[in-house]
């Protein structure tokens, strides 16, 4: 079974994509959102995954597309409970995500006290980049993220800026829900959120790690 799901291709058969919002402090303030106590989580359904190489699809219900960008953590085996110190055992490695949100929809959704699920779980809406092991990010907790639209900087950020740490978000998603090999959780954007529109492309990196590309598409339906 092992050998037929690779988990370097975790999007073709992992269940449960888990986020983490509001874990970067500058950007609960400029989302105008009080900095959490305690990890804020939604869900994205695995259809929402989009690899490399496909299309950002733009949803039909929204006019203001926000990225988000994410250090994705690949859960490597099932795991209930963990405890914080021993959470890392639990992972594969990582992947440089997207969190594409409709921002105008996400903000009705607040105003009537409604779960996100329309701004934030659409198809394509959890781009990923390819799949980096373990051994290859030795701290995790020490990377910059960056991400452009059409050249242009918008978001750069340090994932040591994380309120949660990964050890803490694995052990605290656990007692919640069992996690599973293949299973990916975001851990929160930094500042620098903001819109783009059909054409655009995106591109994002790790620093010396990996970029990956993406080009944003209004569906025909």
């Amino acid at each position: 079974m092992a050998a037929s799901r690779p988990l370097s291709r975790f999007w073709e058969w992992g269940k449960n994509i888990v986020c983490v919002g509001r874990n970067y402090a500058d950007h609960a303030r400029e989302m105008k959102s009080a900095v959490p106590s305690e990890p804020v989580l939604f869900l994205k359904p695995s259809t929402a995954y989009a690899p490399e190489g496909s299309p950002i699809l733009m949803p039909a219900y929204s006019h203001n597309l926000h990225h988000e960008l994410e250090l994705g953590v690949v859960i490597g085996k099932r795991g209930r409970a963990v405890p914080e110190a021993s959470a890392m055992d639990y992972v594969a490695g990582y992947a440089l995500c997207l969190d594409m949100t409709a921002r105008d929809v996400q903000e009705e959704c607040k105003k009537k006290g409604l779960p996100w699920t329309l701004a934030k779980s659409f198809t394509t809406s959890c781009p990923v980049s390819a799949f980096v092991p373990k051994e290859k990010i030795p701290d995790p907790h020490n990377l910059k993220l960056w991400l452009k639209v059409n050249g242009e900087l918008r978001q750069e950020g340090e994932t040591s800026s994380m309120i949660f740490t990964i050890p803490y978000i694995i052990s605290y998603v656990s007692k919640i829900m069992t996690l599973e090999e293949g299973d990916i959780i975001l851990t929160g954007t930094p500042k620098g959120v903001g819109p783009v529109k059909e054409n655009d492309e995106i591109l994002a990196g790790i620093d010396g790690v990996l970029s990956m590309k993406f080009k944003v598409e209004r569906p025909e339906y």
